[in-house]
Parts: structure tokens; sequence; C-alpha cells
């Protein structure tokens, strides 16, 4: 145990649990995660990241409105995910697809999930190590159907992007083994995506909104 400079032991940080996690943040403003046990604030964004999510989860909307999909769609939900070692993580992606089944099967819990939702979609910022290995880690342990990261401003490395690197749109499926396999779209390359089996979305549209 580590020790004050006056020589008494200093008291070891508490790990927050997801569920106080949740309950912690009900009185707070902002976007917040649950990273390695402590909340972390998810900085302000620009403008065109919030314009490219907004594009997503309207597309999203709409899709469900009119082949009457029973999913709920929503930027507001938070999910909790595993680390290789079991910590609990807060992830509060772009988008998120969730059954409206399960939404609704708890109509007064919080606005969080700890079962998988059918997709999710981290539009990619600065740390973008995170969308392309924490977070991909995590949610394929949770077993999340779909994930799409949307690097919209080429900002990944050039093993994901290509050298030259071009703004792309990764979306990973996962297969029978609970294993993500991965496609990347660009430019007037056609979305395949397993929960909007008819959606008729383009690579560019999304990443030059």
């Amino acid at each position: 145990m580590r020790a004050n400079h006056d020589g008494t032991p200093t008291k070891p940080k508490l790990m927050l649990t997801f569920d106080r996690f949740i309950k912690q943040l009900l009185d707070e403003d902002g976007r917040y995660e649950l990273v390695n046990g402590e909340i972390v604030k998810i900085l302000p964004t620009i403008r065109l990241h919030e314009n490219v999510a907004d594009f997503i989860e309207n597309t999203f909307q709409d899709e469900v409105k009119i082949l009457n999909l029973n999913y709920r769609v929503s930027g507001r939900i938070v999910v909790r995910t595993l680390t290789p070692n079991g910590k609990e993580q807060g992830r509060h992606p772009d988008v998120t697809v969730v059954d409206k089944n399960l939404w609704e099967s708890q109509p007064f819990a919080y606005s969080a999930l700890t079962e998988p939702p059918q997709l999710v979609v981290e539009v990619v910022s600065t740390n973008w190590e995170d969308d392309y290995i924490d977070k991909l880690d995590e949610y394929q342990r949770l077993g999340i159907s779909e994930y799409w990261i949307v690097d919209y401003l080429a900002l990944g490395s050039r093993n994901y992007l290509g050298n030259p690197k071009e703004p792309t749109v990764f979306v990973y499926l996962l297969d029978e083994n609970g294993v993500y396999q991965m496609t990347a779209y660009r430019g007037i390359d056609r979305i395949i995506s397993r929960t909007f089996p008819e959606l008729a979305l383009t690579a560019e549209q999304v990443l030059d909104v």
C-alpha cells in the first residue's frame, strides 16, 4: 500500500462499477464513459463530427419507419462492456440500434444496456485507437452483431486506411464463432448492413456529409 508524505497509508482509489457509474451520471450534463474504473468526460466534438453522427442516426431512423422495423435508434445510450481482464467499462457510442423488445422490457431502467444492442456506430475522433482497438475488442466480447467505425477524416493509421490514407467506413459483422469480420467501404461502395439489409447508402454519402 502506498503511503502519504507523512507516512500514513493512502486509501486505494475506488474503482467504479458500471451500476455506480450510471447512478452518478444522473445529474451530470454532457457525455461520459467509464474507462478503467474512472469517469471520463467525452470532449466536445467538432460540428462536422456531429453532422456525420446525426446523418447516420437519421438515416437509420428513416429505415426503421419506412420498413416498420422493431428497433430503437438513439445517440444517448450507454453500453456496459468488459475488458479482457473482466473490468467493467461504460461506452457511449455515437449511434446505437437496439431491439425494441429488449429496450421496452425494463421501462423504468436507466438509459443504459448490459445486454448487447444490435448495432453501434463510432465516429472517429482524435483518440482513434479507442475505436479501432479497445472498443472493437469490447464490442466483440459483448457480442454486438454489427459495429461501424466511421473515419471521415482518415485519422486512423495507414494499417487501416491504406497509403495514402482515405476516409473509410468499416463495418464489422460478428460471425458464428463470435469473431468480427471486417469490410471497408469507400467512395461509391454501397454499405452492406446486417441490421438494415435494404439500406441504400454509399460510403461517400456518409463521409461527405
